[in-house]
């Protein structure tokens, strides 16, 4: 199984990249039927194939996605769409 591991600093409040962070959930969504729901600030997210979490902190978020197999072919491409999202979203 592929997973997807990433930590990132963000300077905002934790209400502000919640936020930012609900807008990526949402375009996510959208575009590829991810679901999603809040249990405090964590973002719990999943579809076929795919599951994971978004947990924001005081100072960073910490993104980790366990990709089934047909999904694990596509590791990199869908790691570069959220790293992409997160600088959109909250700047490099």
């Amino acid at each position: 199984m592929a997973v997807i591991d990433i930590t990132r600093a963000h300077g905002g409040t934790i209400k502000a990249t919640k936020a930012a962070i609900n807008e990526v959930a949402n375009s996510l969504g959208a575009e590829y039927g991810v679901s999603h729901e809040w249990a405090g600030n964590t973002l719990y997210f999943e579809r076929s194939g795919i599951n994971g979490s978004i947990e924001v902190s005081k100072a960073q978020l910490h993104v980790y996605a366990e990709l089934g197999f047909l999904m694990g072919a596509l590791k990199y491409t869908i790691e570069r769409e959220i790293e992409r999202l997160l600088d959109e979203h909250l700047g490099p």
